[in-house]
């Protein structure tokens, strides 16, 4: 488990990189909810959470995929795979994260600790 922010600190629209191996990017949309994916565009070497989030996507910044935020899948290309989706949880207005025990899809030339 591991613990992203405060609640508090990560206001609707916003997410946060969380630093772990892979990165993780925690989004919190403008409805209030909370989800949690790789960080990692599955195309390409780009951070998610630097990406744009609009209902239930986020696009990458880098060349524009989109991921469902529920589900992890590819909802535009040029990325195929989809990303991990983690389970989140607010525990004493902390947000934690619960990493998902799938492998990870990681792009060409990336490998878990970094680049290959």
């Amino acid at each position: 488990m591991h613990i992203a922010c405060p609640l508090a600190a990560l206001a609707p629209g916003d997410a946060v990189r969380l630093n772990t191996s892979p990165p993780i990017a925690v989004f919190h949309t403008e409805d209030g909810e909370l989800f949690a994916l790789d960080d990692t565009c599955t195309h390409q070497d780009a951070s998610l959470a630097d990406g744009w989030v609009e209902g239930c996507e986020v696009e990458c910044p880098l060349h524009a995929s989109k991921f469902n935020l529920h589900t992890g899948e590819v909802d535009a290309p040029p990325a195929k795979r989809p990303v991990r989706v983690h389970k989140v949880s607010v525990v004493d207005g902390q947000i934690m994260v619960e990493e998902s025990s799938d492998a990870p899809n990681l792009p060409p030339g990336l490998s878990i600790d970094g680049h290959v």
